[in-house]
């Protein structure tokens, strides 16, 4: 049978990871049940190491299907950048709802948490700290992905490289400050609305943070591979995107949350 196909679109062959990615998922989330609940985490690191796996192979099997098989033709990369935008879309609106529930309590104080905003008990951060070193962090990391973006388009391997990498690491710093922050915080996210709140918002943007710096890890890895070219990159196009978005949600986390929210 001819393999010959007479459009310029990509149908992707039948593949295994989306539901072993979904039962890593699933594992994942039962293991951190348990480990809530139980105080073992061994199910946890399971569902974890699963989940990783299959992203490695996962992310493979897109990597030969772009770099080595010619699969994303303009046609599909147009496809892709439109899937991307969607997608940013849909987390502007979760992130939306984080923010609505913050200012609906905020705004209107409850007379179960006293009618004053913080609670009454709460100790809050001081903005000019940790969260301002952080804020500067993720500000200097959005400069170094668009000098490491404008590097690749002009063909500067050296610069791409040095831009990425410093992005990386300042992903990573950034993840290691949330983390002290979150052991040294005076309150929990049982501490009324404002620490449900205060968790679930910076909770969440720490775990989009976590993902933005891991899809950057794989972007310097496959440009050290010479995988992106200055006119086909459009997985590196895409991690840059995901990553400013990530910046300005926590501007807007930093200036509610951390400066008038306290």
């Amino acid at each position: 049978m001819s393999t010959h196909k007479n459009h310029p679109f990509h149908l992707v062959d039948v593949s295994p990871w989306p539901l072993l990615g979904a039962f890593g998922a699933m594992i994942t989330m039962m293991g951190m049940i348990k480990w809530f609940h139980l105080y073992s985490p061994n199910l946890l690191f399971l569902g974890i190491t699963i989940t990783s796996l299959i992203m490695y192979q996962w992310w493979r099997d897109v990597t030969r299907e772009s770099t080595y098989q010619g699969h994303h033709t303009l046609n599909v990369a147009l496809g892709m950048r439109w899937g991307m935008i969607l997608f940013i879309t849909s987390e502007v609106f979760f992130f939306v709802s984080f923010f609505w529930g913050f200012f609906h309590n905020s705004l209107a104080p409850s007379i179960d948490i006293g009618m004053i905003w913080p609670p009454k008990g709460i100790s809050t951060f001081n903005p000019i700290e940790i969260p301002l070193l952080n804020t500067l962090i993720l500000l200097s990391s959005g400069l170094t992905v668009t000098w490491a973006h404008h590097s690749l388009m002009e063909n500067n391997f050296k610069q791409t490289t040095q831009g990425l990498l410093l992005t990386v690491i300042l992903g990573i710093y950034f993840s290691f400050l949330q983390g002290l922050e979150y052991i040294e915080a005076p309150f929990t996210i049982s501490d009324a609305i404002y620490g449900s709140s205060f968790f679930m918002a910076t909770g969440f943007h720490g775990l989009h943070v976590i993902i933005g710096t891991t899809f950057l890890l794989i972007c310097l890895i496959r440009h050290l591979k010479n995988h992106f070219s200055c006119i086909h990159h459009f997985g590196f196009e895409a991690a840059a995107w995901y990553w400013h978005f990530v910046d300005v949600v926590w501007l807007f986390l930093y200036i509610s949350i951390y400066w008038w929210g306290s």
